[in-house]
């Protein structure tokens, strides 16, 4: 029982499959014989007078072959509607003359004898007794053998036998095939081979079949169905051109306007998407699944009261339904409520003691709020639900075993003093590549972590109250400056318990380079001394750690040296395929503009003739699908091309390093990859590290002069120091995952450190860390950046706070801060 996340991933693509078996799926009372169910799913087996919510908003009651014949059928459990199961011999012909009087078989012929004879085989099909139902109809064809209805009901029958035997499919495709080429003009037929076709996996072949069926005669049946068979294959442009042809014919479907909806979801159009959603929701107030993706919708967009309110309708409506208790779990752990995740979680296993997100989750719940013995027992379940053969492991699978020996690691050191050891020196090599780039755990002579240890107890729950009163001023202090490093841009949520880790990490940063520049030494990594850059991104990197254990945050320098030779990669897709991500929109025409330059570089050096052709193109290009002709252009560049940025020294003036790449392949819109990846070799980094090294220095010095004196024109010096310093770690991406927040904090503990403070606010859209990877230089970034920090003077106060470092000196002294429930008033 593996239940995938919604919308955002293959969860909807069951669901998908499911809702065309309920679209197209008719039962005998209701006029309609079943076609062929696509899947088996609890969608089905709705009974006679199928209540299924979907069936009383997208029935049609469109004339169709499968039309048989008019009942009195009432609601489930009426007499009427008793199963044909139930009806004896003389009833079955009773019921086959009455179709055959009215011709409401498939393909009747003018003699009424073979009618009735045709009519006795759809019944039994009607009545689930299909193989009763092949071998009347195969006694029918003996005697002709190009009899069509007989031909389509033997078809139609073997398909309800169940197309999961591959012979039953190939029979009915078979049967079908033949119908076609005897009656190439009926849509019907094209539209059962394609429901038969879709669940083996040959969806460009269904979706051919209902190309043909909509073209002999349209429905709004017809497009949904093809519709959610693009959205099936990803193509979600041309999904939602089907359900909008759909909703145009029929406007009272909620359920085509979900998958419109979710066409835009799977694009980044998320405000679009919400739209749809609600328009769902006005057709049908108690529809589920349209409360559930617009919860999703709005977690993309990082709102999350608008998504915990929509989470929270579904569930009144059903208090049992597990994606969107899987769902609200998530959200409650990603925005940094970890114990409210946990009820989630605790109660989706409940429902569903097998599944594999939730028993997961539900472990890196634990293990985050320090209840290490309840975390690994939840971690170990998920660990012994291996794969069936032939079948891909899943995420969870794939995370779990890293988490489980991070977790053991963890627990170990929960009472030893952070600064006596050293994560990226503690973990092998091996574990920490493998785990960076979540490949399968196949570590070869992997020893590993010693289990727990009785007398090292998990970490309790602490009230805020509980804190002397100038602690409480530092977790308010360091909830104010986490906010501060909160990006506003859609698809980030604000993940609080992140924040206040990094609030941390700023006051302790503020305090250790106070002391450095007061010639202090600092205890750090078993070792005391002066503190290097590098001791000073370590302090902002283990606060980020622990707020979240479930990521690997590990210096990729620290990395074996075989994966350093080879590169390692940070990749970030911005367009693929037909999937936009909003998170960077604000700098696509930034990464643009450096493309069409770098384009003009090219071609004047490869292609000078061609070039005045080639400048006017690109002055018609405004997105970047535009350059897709001009690619073309070029034989070398007609499949793709990359282009590298240039990072210019301030150590050596006129030398640049390589930034980031950009790539751009594909062949036609809807088909491209836009994408950007900084490489990590050791060459790379060698580069870096002298810039940064020679800056620190630069900064250490400056902060010494400061503490001697009170000009100004100091704390101006240290901040265009620091920011020139983080705009090179912002390029470097020296980290498996958080640099960005890591820069972020460290960056505004230097500020407090000379004095300064930040009171203004990264602008909506903007992101620090893509700002420093464009820009052209450090200038422009700390130009930019400066605007955005708006540096008053720091409060006095802050020099009278507790030492950060002495007040939580250990994991549990972290996590227990970490786990406080902070009053509104903080």
């Amino acid at each position: 029982h593996k239940h995938n996340m919604a919308p955002a991933g293959r969860g909807f693509v069951v669901l998908a499959v499911a809702l065309l078996s309920v679209w197209t799926d008719k039962v005998i009372c209701n006029t309609y014989i079943s076609t062929v169910n696509l899947m088996d799913s609890d969608l089905q087996g709705q009974g006679c007078g199928s209540n299924s919510e979907w069936d009383e908003y997208t029935a049609e009651c469109e004339p169709t072959f499968l039309n048989l014949v008019e009942t009195d059928c009432q609601p489930r459990g009426s007499h009427a509607c008793d199963s044909v199961l139930s009806l004896n011999s003389e009833k079955i012909l009773s019921q086959a003359k009455i179709l055959a009087e009215q011709k409401k078989l498939p393909f009747p012929v003018e003699d009424m004898n073979t009618n009735e004879d045709l009519a006795i085989g759809y019944v039994l099909i009607g009545s689930s007794l299909y193989d009763e139902a092949i071998k009347h109809f195969s006694s029918l064809l003996q005697e002709d053998p190009e009899l069509v209805s007989a031909i389509y009901g033997r078809g139609i029958a073997y398909g309800k036998k169940g197309v999961q035997d591959i012979k039953n499919a190939e029979l009915a495709l078979f049967e079908l095939s033949r119908v076609i080429s005897l009656e190439p003009n009926q849509p019907e037929v094209y539209e059962q081979r394609a429901e038969i076709l879709s669940p083996l996996g040959r969806i460009n072949e269904a979706i051919n079949d209902l190309s043909k069926a909509i073209h002999l005669r349209p429905s709004a049946r017809l497009f949904r169905h093809r519709g959610t068979l693009y959205f099936i294959s990803e193509d979600y442009v041309a999904a939602h051109d089907d359900f909008q042809q759909s909703l145009e014919l029929n406007k009272k479907q909620p359920v085509a306007m979900l998958y419109k909806g979710l066409t835009f979801f799977h694009r980044g159009l998320l405000k679009e998407a919400v739209v749809e959603f609600k328009e769902a929701l006005k057709h049908k107030t108690d529809f589920i699944d349209a409360y559930k993706s617009l919860g999703q919708a709005y977690r993309e967009l990082g709102d999350f009261e608008a998504a915990m309110d929509s989470f929270q309708k579904a569930l009144l409506l059903n208090q049992n339904h597990i994606q969107s208790l899987q769902l609200r779990g998530m959200m409650l752990y990603h925005h940094g409520n970890v114990q409210e995740a946990l009820k989630d979680f605790k109660r989706c296993l409940q429902l569903e003691t097998y599944n594999e997100v939730c028993q997961y989750m539900k472990g890196l719940s634990h293990v985050t709020m320090g209840h290490f013995y309840e975390g690994i027992k939840a971690q170990t379940k998920v660990m012994l639900n291996d794969p069936l053969p032939g079948q891909k492991a899943s995420p969870e699978y794939l995370k779990v075993k890293y988490l489980r020996e991070y977790s053991r690691y963890l627990h170990a050191h929960l009472d030893t003093p952070v600064a006596e050891y050293s994560i990226d020196h503690d973990l092998p090599g091996s574990f920490k590549d493998h785990w960076a780039k979540n490949l399968p755990f196949l570590i070869e002579d992997y020893e590993e972590q010693p289990g727990l240890q009785p007398h090292i107890k998990d970490v309790l729950p602490q009230n805020f109250e509980s804190y002397k009163s100038e602690v409480q001023d530092v977790l308010c202090l360091a909830n104010k400056l986490g906010k501060l490093m909160q990006y506003n841009t859609p698809g980030i949520l604000p993940n609080e318990r992140i924040l206040r880790a990094m609030g941390f990490a700023t006051l302790e940063v503020m305090q250790s380079l106070q002391r450095t520049w007061m010639n202090s030494k600092i205890r750090l990594n078993g070792k005391t001394r002066l503190m290097q850059w590098k001791d000073m991104f370590d302090i902002a990197v283990k606060w980020r750690r622990i707020a979240d254990p479930d990521q690997p945050v590990l210096w990729l320098d620290q990395m074996p040296a075989r994966s350093l030779s080879r590169g390692f990669n940070n990749h970030i897709n911005l367009i693929r395929g037909q999937v936009i991500n909003m998170r960077y929109l604000a700098y696509f025409d930034r990464i643009l503009n450096f493309i069409k330059e770098r384009i003009l570089v090219f071609h004047g050096t490869n292609n000078p003739k061609g070039l005045p052709e080639v400048r006017e193109a690109l002055e018609k290009v405004k997105k970047v699908e535009d350059l897709l002709p001009i690619m073309k252009m070029n034989s070398k560049t007609r499949d793709g091309f990359t282009v590298n940025t240039k990072v210019p020294s301030l150590k050596d003036p006129g030398k640049e390093y390589d930034g980031f790449t950009v790539t751009v392949t594909g062949d036609r819109v809807g088909n491209m990859l836009f994408s950007v990846e900084t490489q990590t070799t050791e060459e790379r980094t060698q580069h870096y590290h002298s810039e940064i090294d020679t800056l620190y220095k630069d900064l250490t010095v400056k902060g010494k002069a400061l503490m001697l004196s009170t000009e100004l024109g100091d704390a101006d010096t240290i901040c265009n120091l620091i920011l020139s310093l983080v705009y090179y770690f912002y390029n470097l991406m020296p980290l498996s995952r958080g640099s960005s927040v890591v820069a972020s904090s460290v960056l505004l503990g230097t500020i407090m450190a000379s004095g300064k403070e930040v009171a203004g606010r990264i602008p909506k859209g903007k992101l620090v860390d893509f700002e420093a990877m464009t820009a052209p230089g450090p200038e422009t970034f700390g130009k930019t950046a400066k605007h955005w920090l708006n540096l008053k003077s720091a409060e006095a106060s802050y020099k009278d706070l507790p030492a950060v470092s002495e007040t939580f000196p250990t994991l549990r002294t972290m996590i227990e801060v970490l786990n406080t429930e902070s009053p509104s008033h903080c």
